[in-house]
């Protein structure tokens, strides 16, 4: 059984707890100061978490905590790895979010190029597009809407919160050919309108 420690060893358990690499005898008494007997705190230490679910231990004097070997297998974690988007597929997205249920030949006619299998397999892949049967025409082309995998990752409690394309001027995300271009169409209009006049 461990002796109570004394404030010397708390404060070398406390400083390899946070400690975000493991740190060498000198490391550690930068943190501790001269005050103790360090190689008997770590002593102490190590003999306390012997067999628990963390361990003391040394490497290449160096000091850290571990998890025991024995329990690795229930603390592994899978990392998601995030994979940034293509510029297609966060328009395929776009598109699919604001006109679903909706065909491949839909997404490439308001697209303007063709789409290519890769892009709808990503997304479908990150959980945010599903198949959602097929258009009754000829062909039955199958045709695909978002899921809630999708809402829930951008923040929606449904389609209806996308938002519209007055949100999207005053966030700064339209592109300024299309500004520009809808400026010149509107500015059209106006002309049309006076020399009609």
């Amino acid at each position: 059984m461990m002796q109570e420690p004394d404030d010397f060893m708390r404060a070398v358990e406390a400083a390899l707890f946070v400690a975000e690499h493991p740190l060498t005898a000198a490391e550690l008494r930068q943190h501790v100061g001269e005050a103790g007997d360090l190689s008997a705190a770590l002593a102490t230490l190590s003999d306390h978490y012997a067999g628990r679910g963390i361990n003391l231990v040394e490497r290449g004097g160096r000091w850290h905590f571990q998890t025991a070997a024995d329990l690795a297998h229930i603390l592994r974690r899978e990392k998601d790895e995030t994979r940034k988007l293509s510029r297609a597929a966060m328009e395929t997205l776009a598109i699919i979010a604001y006109h679903e249920p909706v065909s491949r030949a839909e997404v490439e006619a308001i697209r303007g190029v063709q789409v290519a299998k890769g892009t709808l397999d990503v997304l479908m892949e990150a959980g945010w597009v599903r198949p959602a049967g097929r258009r009754e025409v000829p062909g039955r082309p199958l045709i695909y809407a978002t899921t809630h995998e999708f809402l829930s990752h951008f923040g929606l409690s449904s389609r209806r919160d996308l938002p519209g394309l007055d949100d999207l001027r005053a966030a700064g995300l339209l592109d300024p050919v299309d500004l520009a271009l809808e400026g010149l169409g509107a500015q059209s209009v106006l002309e049309n309108d006076e020399e009609e006049a």
